[in-house]
C-alpha cells in the first residue's frame, strides 16, 4: 500500500525514529511522536499501545525501515515505513 493510501486512511500514528538533534536541525512534524531509534526497545510499550496504524519515519527511510521490521518481528502488523521525512512531510501537504 502506498503511504498516500496509508495516511489517507486515517487512524494512524506518525513515529519519528530521528535524534532530537536532527529535529532541531532539520525540522520536524507536528503531529508526530519522537521516539530515537536506539530508544525502540526500551520505549515497546508506548508504541504497541498506540492503536491504529504505526507510521516510522527518519531522514532517509534507512532507520525507520529497521523500526518497522523490529516491529514486525515482534508481532504487530500495523506498521508501515514512511521513508524520509522531507518525502513524508512533503506527501503530508500535498493530501
Amino acid at each position: 500500500m502506498a503511504i498516500e493510501d496509508v495516511l489517507r486512511a486515517g487512524n494512524y500514528h506518525l513515529i519519528d525514529v530521528r535524534e532530537p538533534l536532527e529535529l532541531e536541525m532539520d525540522g520536524h512534524i507536528e503531529e508526530a511522536q519522537n521516539i530515537p531509534l536506539g530508544e525502540l526497545e526500551d520505549r515497546k510499550q508506548e508504541v504497541t499501545n498506540l492503536s491504529g496504524t504505526k507510521i516510522f519515519f527518519c531522514r532517509s527511510g534507512n532507520r525507520s525501515g529497521k523500526a518497522t521490521e523490529y516491529f514486525k518481528s515482534e508481532g504487530l502488523t500495523d506498521v508501515y515505513n514512511g521513508g524520509g521525512y522531507v518525502d513524508l512531510k512533503e506527501v503530508l501537504d500535498n493530501l
